[in-house]
């Protein structure tokens, strides 16, 4: 699946999670975007319009559940796809996440295919 010219942003605290989504979707030929939690995020998903958002769950200051909400509620962000990430695979946070608009749940440890299969999904290229 060639998935070239695609922006994906990864938002994590964890270093590792960034690292590999990195390395797995650049191989892909995806271009990638990395920030560290919501309020970096948000600065740069203004700037670049990622195609497709992965955004964890659990972190400081802005979580993933707000950071969600904050994509969605922007006029100009609300139709890009935010995918949650959280190494926790409960019912209270899928739903919590369909609630704040997000349009997909992976956990966490993520596979390489995992994360290509929800890109292509996302970002219609399967329909390319």
């Amino acid at each position: 699946m060639d998935l070239s010219g695609l922006k994906v942003m990864i938002i994590d605290d964890s270093n590792t999670i960034r690292r590999s989504a990195e390395i797995f979707l650049s191989q892909a030929g995806c271009q990638v975007l990395l920030a560290e939690d919501g309020f970096d995020a948000l600065a740069k998903i203004t700037d670049h319009h990622p195609d497709v958002i992965f955004v964890d769950i659990m972190m400081p200051r802005l979580d993933g559940y707000q950071t969600c909400a904050l994509i969605k509620k922007n006029p100009k962000l609300s139709s890009t796809p935010v995918i949650m990430l959280s190494s926790k695979d409960g019912l209270f946070d899928r739903a919590r996440g369909r609630m704040v608009g997000s349009d997909e749940y992976l956990t966490k440890p993520f596979t390489k295919d995992s994360l290509i299969r929800a890109v292509t999904e996302h970002s219609g290229a399967h329909l390319r």
